[in-house]
């Protein structure tokens, strides 16, 4: 029935919603293109150890960090726990993978969230990928130590981080319906130093990049101790030793 038709006193029924096309939208704004873009050009400056590696990413959204690994030859485990994510994420690889890679793709895709790994992966990787990833979990901590126990080499963290230089943790609601944020519904805004301090009980060594990604809620300046509405901070941490210029280990 349209709306010319509808019955005197009703409102006419909305379209059904679809959440693929819902979760296209959200991936494919400018803001969000743009942060990824700014994250990865930053990344590939580090000169970190990422080529021919196992890679575990974590909260995979639909894809968009992705092909930097598989662009370097890695083969990589990619975890999402939404099924229109992953609807998403396992078409895109099939369209890059009849334009490129030879027609293969060294990637799986499993459906889970955080916890979905701690009880259902038993192998290691060289990297783990958390970009964007801890604050949208209630309980960042445990997290830590899911990726930790996953880690051989090296794990690679970004995210939302509060002012202040004490430890807290710093819950957050957030809209569950929103295929980049929570999936429970709960988030965290972690200090620097709370996340600092439970990386180097995790790993034995643990940077901070001395430089940031050109995007303004990257700040250089950490002194002030206010910031932006959103703040993002990147945390490298290491099973071995990283001798790199670009990496600051306090």
């Amino acid at each position: 029935m349209d709306s010319k038709h509808a019955a005197p006193g009703r409102t006419p029924a909305l379209p059904a919603f679809q959440p693929e096309d819902f979760a296209r939208k959200v991936f494919r704004a400018p803001d969000y293109m743009r942060i990824n873009a700014r994250r990865l050009e930053h990344l590939a400056t580090l000169g970190l150890p990422l080529n021919d590696r196992s890679v575990l990413e974590i909260g995979a959204g639909i894809g968009d960090l992705t092909t930097y690994f598989l662009d370097r030859g890695c083969s990589v485990t990619s975890v999402e726990p939404r099924t229109e994510n992953c609807r998403i994420f396992s078409a895109n690889m099939r369209e890059r993978a009849s334009t490129g890679y030879g027609g293969v793709i060294r990637c799986r895709l499993c459906r889970g969230d955080i916890d979905w790994i701690g009880r259902n992966l038993d192998e290691t990787f060289d990297v783990v990928l958390g970009y964007g990833l801890l604050y949208h979990l209630e309980d960042p901590s445990a997290a830590l130590e899911i990726i930790a126990r996953r880690c051989c080499g090296v794990a690679l963290i970004e995210t939302c981080v509060s002012a202040g230089g004490g430890e807290a943790v710093n819950p957050v609601i957030e809209q569950a319906a929103n295929p980049s944020q929570a999936y429970s519904g709960m988030g965290c805004r972690p200090t620097r130093l709370w996340l600092f301090n439970r990386l180097r009980a995790l790993f034995a060594h643990v940077y901070v990049p001395r430089t940031q990604p050109a995007h303004d809620e990257f700040p250089l300046d950490w002194t002030q101790g206010t910031y932006g509405s959103r703040t993002r901070a990147i945390f490298v941490a290491s099973r071995f030793v990283l001798d790199n210029p670009l990496l600051a280990d306090a």
